[in-house]
């Protein structure tokens, strides 16, 4: 589905891609983890044709997308902190997107503004919600057009608990489907249910891209922060 091959990016003196190698395929929800600067952000920029890397090669579909933009109207994004027109409302940002992406009505997705409760928020204007309603429009945005992938950059934050559920069992519902779903968080404890694989970075580097049964089976823990953190301890005392 996804395929990146030795992809390589420098800011400057950063070098915030170091020869990443990596297979995500449908049916999977797959965990991008690492720390603060760890490159994760340039990387998912990168699938979604934001950043071009300075070389490596990314495959989407078994096609290369290098000058291509097509391939972007099958990915539903959430960036970590939505940014909108202010002065729009909730309705008039959907109805730009649809006009933007001329999906038709019947092939929306529209659980997610049901569920969330906005409805009844539509005549709201951006500047006046709070984040976690922001973040609400921003998760039904990604969801709307039923894309076969969906990058959601710590799509929880700012949730309230019940929220977070709704959405984490929409996940959960579009990986059942055949979805590939690559979420990105620091709250780890929320990706036991969800995700299969987990892929770390550090520095910009791949550290490991394992199954989450594997991680669990190899460091002898139940919870993914644990495993984790065993993992990585194991890897430094290496």
């Amino acid at each position: 589905m996804i395929i990146t091959a030795d992809i390589n990016k420098r800011f400057g003196t950063l070098q915030a891609l170091c020869g990443i190698s990596l297979q995500f395929s449908r049916g999977e929800c797959i965990a991008l983890l690492g720390p603060n600067g760890s490159g994760k952000t340039t990387l998912i920029k990168s699938i979604l044709g934001m950043v071009v890397p300075d070389s490596g090669t990314l495959h989407f579909d078994g096609e290369n997308i290098k000058g291509k933009w097509l391939y972007r109207e099958q990915i539903g994004y959430m960036p970590q902190i939505g940014r909108y027109p202010e002065n729009m409302t909730i309705a008039q940002v959907m109805h730009m997107m649809k006009d933007l992406r001329k999906s038709p009505d019947k092939q929306l997705d529209e659980e997610l503004i049901e569920r969330f409760g906005l409805n009844s928020l539509l005549n709201k204007k951006m500047r006046t919600l709070s984040g976690g309603t922001t973040q609400k429009v921003s998760a039904s945005l990604a969801f709307l057009f039923n894309p076969s992938v969906l990058i959601l950059d710590e799509p929880t934050a700012g949730l309230d608990p019940l929220s977070s559920e709704v959405l984490k069992q929409k996940i959960l519902k579009e990986k059942q489907k055949g979805k590939l779903v690559i979420i990105t968080s620091h709250v780890l404890s929320e990706l036991d249910d969800l995700v299969s694989q987990v892929a770390y970075m550090q520095e910009g580097s791949l550290v490991f891209h394992k199954t989450l049964s594997s991680l669990k089976e190899e460091t002898g823990q139940r919870k993914l922060s644990a495993a984790i953190t065993r993992i990585m301890k194991l890897q430094h005392y290496e």
